[in-house]
Order: C-alpha cells, then sequence, then structure tokens
C-alpha cells in the first residue's frame, strides 16, 4: 500500500494554509496583494495518481480600497496596475504598491524599509526633463529670490479731477500737488523689499504727468534714484521729476492711448544688491469720470524663502509652496508596469524585484496611459484580501486537511490488517 497521496495532500493542504493564513496577516497591510495556491495532480504512467503538488502561488493584483489619509505623502495608484518604483541603498531597484512614504533627514522620499521613491527630478527653474528615473529628493535649500522685472497696473484716474498749476513743484509730501497715489512693494537681487510710490498729477485735458519715489527717495525724469538712500533716511522733502516717457493720455471716451509709457532703470538702494530695472505696464488704464481706484497690480518679484508645504498631482507632479507664497514643481514620480506581474520576484516589506517571468518594466508618467493609472494624494490603497472569503477558504483547507489525514490513517490501519493476518 502506498501512502504518497496522502502525504501530498497533507503538503498541498498545509501549503494552501500558510497561504490563507498569510493572506488573514496581510488584511491591515497597505498595498498587498493576495495569494492563492494553484494545484496539480501527479502521475507516472499509471491511471492511478500519485497525490497532489502546488504548481505555484498566484497572487491577486487587482486594486484594494482606498481610504483616506491625513499625510500628503501617502499616495495611492488608482485606475491602473502600475507599481511605484523604489531604489534601495546598494542601488538595487524595486517595486511596489504601498505608497506610505516619508522624508528622510536629507529630504529623499522614501519608503518605510529605507527605500528611496523614484522619478523625474526637476531643475532649479522647476523644469521637468524625462529621462533615467532617480532617486526625488526635496530641495533642502532657500528659494533664491527674484529681482522685479516688471509691475502690470491698471487704474481709474478720475476724469472730474482739478488740473495741477505747474508751480509748485510735485512734492509727494504735499497732497496738493498731485491727485492720485498708489504704492507696490518691489524686490532687489538679494530679496529685500521696497516701496514703489507713484503719483498721478493731471496737467491738462485727457493728459497726466507721473511721478514716482522709491523708499521715499525721488526719482530722476529716467526713472534712476535722484538721490542714494543714506543712513540718516530720506530727505525731508522727497521731490521728483516727472518721468519724460511718462505722460499718460486717453481719448475722449477714456481709453488710454499709446502703450507702457513708464519705465525705471539704475535703482540703486546701496545695500549690495544689483541696481533695479524694471518697466510698468499700464495697459488697461482708464480715465472716466469716477473715483480714482486701482483695477490691477501685481509685480513679479519675490523674497527667499523656504519650503513650507508640498502637493502631489494625479500626474505624479509634485509642487512645493514656499515661505515666499511662490510655487514651484520640485519633481515628478514615476510609475512602473508589467507584462506579467504574477512573474515578479516577491522580496518582503511590499516590495517585488523584475524577474525573467515578469519581462522588463516599462516606466511612465501617471495619467499618460491606462495601463499604469494616475495618483491620488492623501488616499492609501487597502490590502485587497477579503476577509470572509480568506475565513471561508480556511475552513475548506482545514477539511482537506482532515481528509487527507484520514487517507493515510485508512492506509495505515489496511496495512496494519495485512500484517496481523500473518
Amino acid at each position: 500500500m502506498a501512502f504518497s497521496q496522502g502525504v501530498s495532500g497533507l503538503s498541498a493542504a498545509a501549503s494552501n494554509l500558510d497561504v490563507i493564513g498569510n493572506n488573514i496577516a496581510n488584511s491591515a497591510t497597505v498595498g498587498f496583494k493576495s495569494g492563492s495556491v494553484q494545484f496539480s495532480d501527479l502521475y507516472a504512467g499509471s491511471k492511478i495518481g500519485l497525490g497532489t503538488r502546488v504548481s505555484g502561488v498566484m497572487q491577486n493584483f487587482s486594486a484594494g480600497a482606498m481610504q483616506t489619509s491625513t499625510r500628503p505623502l501617502d499616495v495611492a495608484i488608482t485606475n491602473g496596475d502600475g507599481f511605484f518604483r523604489v531604489r534601495g541603498p546598494s542601488g538595487e531597484v524595486g517595486f511596489t504598491r504601498n505608497g506610505q512614504f516619508n522624508m528622510d533627514k536629507d529630504g529623499y522620499i522614501v519608503s518605510a524599509a529605507g527605500m528611496q521613491l523614484t522619478g523625474y527630478q526637476a531643475s532649479s527653474n522647476g523644469l521637468v526633463v524625462p529621462g533615467t528615473p532617480s532617486a526625488l529628493q526635496l530641495p533642502p535649500s532657500a528659494m533664491a529670490p527674484n529681482p522685479t522685472s516688471g509691475v502690470k497696473a491698471q487704474f481709474n484716474l478720475d476724469s472730474r479731477s482739478a488740473q495741477i498749476p505747474a508751480t509748485p513743484a510735485f512734492d509727494a509730501n504735499k497732497s496738493a500737488t498731485y491727485n492720485y497715489a498708489n504704492s507696490v512693494t518691489v524686490f532687489d537681487s538679494l530679496g529685500s523689499s521696497h516701496e514703489l510710490s507713484t503719483f498721478f498729477a493731471k496737467t491738462a485735458a485727457n493728459t497726466w504727468s507721473v511721478y514716482a519715489t522709491a523708499d521715499g527717495y525721488p526719482l530722476t525724469a529716467t526713472g534712476a534714484m535722484a538721490a542714494p538712500p543714506t543712513a540718516a533716511g530720506p530727505p525731508a522733502v522727497v521731490n521728483s521729476a516727472a518721468l519724460t516717457s511718462g505722460a499718460l493720455t486717453f481719448s475722449s471716451s477714456g481709453a488710454f492711448l499709446g502703450t507702457s509709457p513708464v519705465s525705471f532703470a539704475g535703482l540703486d538702494f546701496a545695500n549690495g544688491s544689483k541696481p533695479l530695472n524694471f518697466s510698468v505696464d499700464l495697459n488697461g488704464t482708464t480715465q472716466f469720470g469716477s473715483a480714482n481706484d486701482v483695477k490691477k497690480l501685481s509685480q513679479d518679484g519675490f523674497t527667499a524663502g523656504q519650503l513650507a508645504s508640498f502637493a502631489i498631482g494625479q500626474d505624479g507632479t509634485i509642487s512645493g509652496k514656499y515661505s515666499n507664497e511662490q510655487s514651484k514643481t520640485l519633481g515628478q514620480i514615476v510609475l512602473a508596469s508589467f507584462a506579467n506581474p504574477n512573474g515578479l520576484q516577491y522580496k518582503g516589506d511590499n516590495i517585488y524585484a523584475e524577474a525573467t517571468a515578469s519581462g522588463q518594466p516599462t516606466t511612465a508618467s501617471p495619467g499618460s496611459g491606462a495601463k499604469v493609472g494616475s495618483l491620488t494624494s492623501g488616499v492609501v490603497e487597502a490590502s485587497n484580501v477579503d476577509l470572509t472569503a480568506e475565513l471561508v477558504n480556511l475552513i475548506i483547507a482545514q477539511r482537506a486537511y482532515q481528509a487527507n489525514a484520514q487517507t493515510i490513517k485508512t492506509q495505515d490501519q489496511v496495512s496494519q490488517t495485512l500484517i496481523n493476518l500473518r
């Protein structure tokens, strides 16, 4: 009599119990994919089989349920079968569906196992150039300041305003020498802020002169500082020449005539910064019979800033928000896909490795194709283990184990009967 059928059945049932137990144990593991055992029968030139064997353990790569999170580095892959591409300390490349990441002391985005998330690193100006994926690092350095190069302003100058006489001359401290004033903050090459004030004086019908001061210092007719700053501060009386290119003229219907006439050149703030040069675009300014008002006022300069927060978009783009209220692209996460995910080699720690059976990975930006999927930040993909089904499978596997044990017991009893015939 042979015991091989029962022994093989016990071994197969034990393997099945192992897989089911592993599924249940990882039912709360983010990104875990449940497995199932595939069996095959054994024959050796006989009509009676020799039992069964485990032919493989197949994993179910269907998406798990999405669970919300409050962490910006919790990311889930949705509507696709892509994998996050990560790199280990020795340069080995792995793949995972677990999107729970952290930031290490050097600014690298890493998994709980310390593997670095890879993608395309952005250049200093926020430009992402696809190429070979590398470890993504959030820049620890501050954003460099950007000097003002242009101001966009739209005003309404009240057509009912009285004309300002030629004498006395314009004086920023005397409101009788101008009709309307406004100011905007501009930045030099060191990121220091300065107040640029503009003054409008109606000199004739549909004609206005423009004056300006910088940090309270007068400006010349060419838009440069008439007197450099001193430790004593601005002069008591702040006069400024009318900017020669700054005469504003309007049509009889109140529309602005001409193109951006006001420019500033060589503003030297005597603080070690480069002289500041910029122009003020006044297109859209009007002269209507309503109160003086600013409709639009913006400039493109900013001071230095530290990274305050970041967010990950559906296309994997990592956008940083800085303390100077500026935003910049820091990098882009890439995803990998395989022709045969079940051919991947499981390494533990939610990491898979490329294998011959899986084929080589294809990398793509999230959202660029239905295969890899897109990303959702503040969400994690839960395990796809169905606990109810696993508990039912557990009962079936237990019964199979008991039944195979019973065949061995029966074979033993038959063998004992033969022995007793002697």
